[in-house]
């Protein structure tokens, strides 16, 4: 059977089981069924064999029991997985939250949007409609007042028509659509920061108070969430604690509870539930605490705009909108942040809500009367008392040599270790039959096998490091046995998704080994040692063809070998020699000449009237 047939029939059965609660009266969400059919075949209790194929009696029997399961009354276990998957759903980071914030409000302001820049108006009265439009837009984005207000309506259209008056609207419809997004959202900036300005300069020469300029709902409900949150949590430990004392009680060596077996049972789930409880009321204290910083960084904010918004208006009657318009957008992001606060601060509210119903279950069964009776004169110990009695406690790396320990004088960041099972002491929860008590970590923190491991005391840590293999596989039964610790004590490496199917396929098992995956990333240097950068690498191949012709310059070189008696049979000794060539070069040299000196002479120029001239020529020859 291919995995994706096998995702194929556990998508059925899910959805087989969804409807036969709805059948019996009871909604149950696919991820609730997908987590209990997960819990149920892991059960050993219930017989599924891991290395055999699910018939179709296995099947039904596995639809069975989960809905005997889900359909269970006044369950600790079962109120622990839903509030587990709840929580799950509907919780996640602050950054995701503000986006999920962000996006609600463009998707419901949508059609508004759309509707102005989709229109195509001719008229006077669909301008007029068209402007009307835009100012309840403006409106619902800033959430400063409702749309059906006239007081609200007429500070907004007073605000946008001093920025920007109906006679613009011919300029705003020859936009794109785009543009016209862009202009819109930049005049609700524009007119929200109006609007806050304005309401903070009704009160002349008298200091503005914040909180009026804050939204409604951040006034009244950061101090009072933040406490329920911390009254809450407060509660919540001092039932777990209660438990966890009547369960060390029951759990002693020395006592034998024979008449509260099923009790002890109850009185563990009924801690899981109350400490998960306890885990997620710490979540949620963390975010409204991080709420109220925001908060308190944006009222200062708030001020120092306000006051910078006045000192460039004052009581002027005109200003530069390129000096006034960038401090209204600031104003009005501040506003914003401001309203975003206060719908996450809401959204952890309704979370904490939700969970109070999933507590019921262990109220019910146990009274606080009941858990007195328990106590008797048993003493009950906080979580820093317990931390306090076992911090003189260390341990000694020389008691311990075959495993490493982590100590807080020799480690960095030690208080912000990653320790397994949430910080459970793994020890105590297998020795103790399941109790859950917190480790400390000054103790010593154990690695083993790149995982961190921390103890309530030096004994159990001791006794955990003897054989840690054993132990780690033994907390894995007890989360078999009892399912929402898996969640609790982060033990989803340990138990990887289950496949059942109801074909039988032969040599298929009932749990189909996933696809584990991891993100990775390694950083190098560009040149680890710069000695050994090759100036002359070249990356081109073309260019090393190139450089390889030109060096060999095959058209004008012959390449000739020889081979001897001693390299026979050897190597091959190559030699490459070129052939001679004529060579002529010629350079300057010096040459002179000498003319012979001219020597003639004339006779008979004197004493003869009549008498001939007669020229002798005596110049030397040119060739002697």
């Amino acid at each position: 059977m291919s995995r994706a047939h096998a995702e194929n029939v556990i998508k059925n059965i899910i959805r087989e089981i969804v409807q036969e609660c709805a059948v019996r009266g009871h909604v149950v969400s696919d991820t609730l069924v997908a987590f209990m059919v997960k819990a149920v075949v892991l059960d050993p209790r219930n017989g599924f064999n891991v290395d055999r194929t699910l018939t179709k009696q296995d099947v039904q029997k596995l639809e069975e029991l989960c809905l005997d399961k889900l359909m269970e009354k006044c369950s600790p276990s079962l109120d622990t997985i839903k509030m587990q998957v709840y929580f799950d759903i509907n919780y996640t980071s602050r950054r995701e939250f503000l986006e999920e914030i962000q996006r609600v409000v463009d998707s419901r302001l949508s059609p508004v949007s759309r509707d102005i820049t989709d229109s195509r108006v001719k008229t006077r009265e669909e301008l007029d409609a068209l402007y009307r439009k835009i100012i309840t837009y403006i409106v619902l984005r800033s959430g400063m007042g409702s749309p059906t207000d006239d007081n609200t309506l007429q500070e907004a259209t007073a605000a946008l028509q001093s920025v920007f008056p109906p006679t613009e609207l011919g300029t705003f419809m020859v936009l794109l659509k785009k543009e016209k997004e862009k202009q819109l959202n930049e005049l609700t900036m524009i007119v929200t920061g109006i609007r806050i300005f304005n309401k903070a300069s009704r009160k002349r020469g008298e200091e503005t108070d914040l909180r009026e300029l804050m939204p409604d709902f951040l006034n009244g409900s950061l101090p009072v969430i933040s406490n329920s949150i911390e009254k809450e949590l407060s509660a919540s430990q001092s039932l777990a604690w209660k438990y966890t004392a009547v369960l060390e009680k029951l759990t002693d060596s020395d006592h034998q509870p024979e008449e509260l077996d099923v009790s002890s049972v109850l009185l563990k789930q009924a801690l899981y539930n109350i400490r998960q409880h306890e885990v997620f009321l710490k979540m949620l204290l963390a975010d409204a605490c991080l709420c109220a910083k925001h908060v308190e960084f944006l009222q200062t904010e708030l001020s120092s705009q306000m006051k910078l918004l006045k000192e460039t208006v004052q009581s002027k009657t005109a200003v530069p909108t390129a000096n006034v318009f960038p401090l209204f957008k600031a104003l009005s992001d501040v506003w914003s942040g401001l309203r975003d606060e206060a719908e996450l601060l809401s959204i952890l509210n309704n979370i904490k809500l939700s969970l109070q119903p999933l507590l019921t279950s262990q109220a019910n069964i146990f009274s606080e009367a009941y858990l007195d009776d328990l106590l008797e004169a048993s003493e009950v110990k906080t979580d820093e008392q317990r931390l306090t009695e076992s911090s003189d406690e260390r341990i000694i790396q020389a008691e311990m040599k075959t495993q490493e320990w982590l100590l807080p004088e020799a480690t960095t960041s030690f208080n912000d270790l990653l320790l397994q099972y949430n910080g459970v002491c793994g020890y105590t929860l297998v020795n103790r039959d399941g109790l859950l008590l917190p480790g400390n970590p000054h103790i010593g923190v154990m690695r083993h096998k790149e995982k961190l491991y921390a103890f309530s005391s030096k004994e159990a840590a001791l006794k955990f490091a003897s054989r840690p293999d054993d132990f780690i596989a033994e907390v894995t039964e007890k989360a078999k046995l009892s399912p929402e610790l898996i969640q609790l004590l982060k033990l989803h490496q340990q138990f990887s998704c289950v496949s059942p199917y109801s074909e039988m396929q032969p040599g298929e098992s009932l749990l189909v080994k996933p696809i584990t995956k991891c993100e990775s990333s390694t950083q190098t240097d560009l040149h680890p040692v710069e000695t050994n950068i090759v100036k002359s690498y070249e990356w081109n191949e073309w260019e090393l063809r190139r450089k390889a012709i030109r060096l060999a310059n095959l058209r004008t070189k012959v390449t000739h070998s020889a081979q001897t008696d001693l390299s026979h049979m050897r190597r091959e000794n190559i030699t490459q020699t070129w052939l001679p060539k004529d060579a002529a070069c010629q350079s300057k040299r010096d040459g002179e000449s000498n003319m012979p000196r001219p020597q003639v002479y004339l006779a008979g120029l004197r004493g003869q009237r009549d008498g001939h001239m007669v020229k002798t020529n005596l110049t030397r020859s040119v060739d002697e």
